[in-house]
């Protein structure tokens, strides 16, 4: 909520603090009054209940800009991997500042420690938004993704 503190209608009104306070006031009151009006008549009509004065004044519905998101539908996670022995690891660089020496010296650290592991290692331009799938990510066992941040 916004609250106006001071108004100036024009330079002559400027000089003149008792009237721009007053004129500040009487904006705060009226916003304060259409505020309470819509918060009681909440209260008295209830959600969705229609105050009509007349039997032929128009009734509007008035629907919320921000929507509805749909529900989110949940997955279960991909099991864990009891191992990493004899696999194939797909190992996808986005582009992001480092990731292109942080990730073929992890390779390195890993193909030391998992001899018969495959790594596949993929880079991307810089700021790539490519969606395409690269074929070996269907044969892969296992996904490592370098988002960055």
């Amino acid at each position: 909520m916004v609250i106006v503190t001071r108004i100036y209608l024009s330079t002559e009104s400027y000089h003149q603090p008792n009237r721009i306070e007053e004129s500040g006031m009487k904006l705060r009151k009226a916003v304060m009054g259409a505020l309470l009006t819509g918060l009681c008549l909440n209260f008295v009509c209830g959600p969705g209940q229609v105050l009509a004065t007349d039997v032929n004044d128009p009734v509007l519905t008035v629907l919320n800009p921000l929507g509805t998101p749909p529900p989110i539908k949940l997955k279960a996670m991909a099991p864990r991997l009891d191992t990493l022995e004899g696999k194939t690891i797909y190992v996808d660089n986005n582009g992001y500042p480092g990731t292109s020496v942080l990730l073929p010296e992890l390779i390195a650290v890993l193909k030391e420690k998992y001899p018969t592991t495959k790594f596949v290692y993929n880079e991307k331009p810089a700021g790539s938004m490519r969606m395409e799938q690269d074929p070996a990510i269907g044969e892969a066992d296992a996904l490592l993704v370098a988002t960055g941040h």
